[in-house]
């Protein structure tokens, strides 16, 4: 047996017993990665396309809300569905040469989507972007999850600093799939104490771990928003979570 079928033997048995957990530990109304309790609500909706969409509570978002929608890749389906379902604004923001392209073929003249080429980090900078190992997927990553060697440069900034200079003072949504990133960005907002209603976050290392520890580092992510007022309303298989600030 070669080193590449025991690696794909390994994987597939990995996602067997992770699939099992995931249904396993949502029979008793908790996520089997940060092994907290989902405390659902009435007024979820999943929003988007299939395989693209992420779980809101629709009664905090109306034509006034300010929504971020961090990492956009080749499918914004959500972010248009949020746009005509409630007539809101939508602040997107992604420096992926693919996804800056797939944004201006879709949303490039809707005046409700606002779109900037820049990346979330820890503060303003330029730094290594890396590409996937697939050339025909999208998703780049900072901390080079796919563990490639090619790279991009890209400007990245806090999130505070976007805020203020966009002239917001809170988010009622925050959506955050940026591979791997979350863990830092979702850090700066805690430290910067910033007013966000309601945070949809993707822990990409679900299915891209670094290494053995990554059950520890959603652990703590998560754990650290409950910390600061956060519910876990949704855990989706995959890796998706929403996270709403209680009141």
């Amino acid at each position: 047996m070669t080193g590449n079928s025991i690696k794909l033997q390994v994987t597939l048995v990995r996602k067997f017993v992770d699939k099992f957990l995931y249904y396993a530990f949502k029979s008793f109304g908790h996520d089997y990665k940060s092994l907290k309790k989902i405390n659902h609500r009435k007024d979820l909706q999943e929003i988007g396309a299939k395989n693209a969409g992420w779980v809101v509570s629709v009664s905090l978002i109306d034509s006034s809300s300010i929504v971020y929608c961090v990492g956009c890749g080749e499918d914004i389906s959500f972010d248009i569905a949020l746009i005509d379902q409630f007539d809101c604004d939508v602040f997107a923001f992604d420096p992926t040469p693919k996804a800056v392209k797939h944004v201006e073929e879709v949303a490039g003249r809707n005046s409700k989507y606002h779109f900037q080429e820049i990346g979330l980090w820890e503060k303003k900078d330029e730094i290594k972007f890396y590409t996937p190992k697939n050339p025909k997927h999208v998703s780049h990553s900072f901390l080079n999850i796919q563990k490639t060697e090619d790279y991009i440069i890209v400007h990245v900034n806090r999130l505070k600093n976007i805020m203020q200079e966009m002239g917001h003072t809170k988010i009622d949504l925050l959506k955050l799939d940026i591979e791997g990133a979350e863990y830092k960005v979702i850090s700066t907002i805690i430290e910067d104490n910033i007013d966000i209603k309601m945070i949809c976050v993707e822990y990409d290392e679900c299915f891209h771990p670094l290494d053995d520890d990554y059950v520890l580092r959603i652990r703590a992510s998560v754990s650290s928003l409950l910390a600061k007022g956060y519910t876990l309303v949704c855990a989706q298989y995959g890796g998706n979570y929403t996270f709403v600030k209680d009141t």
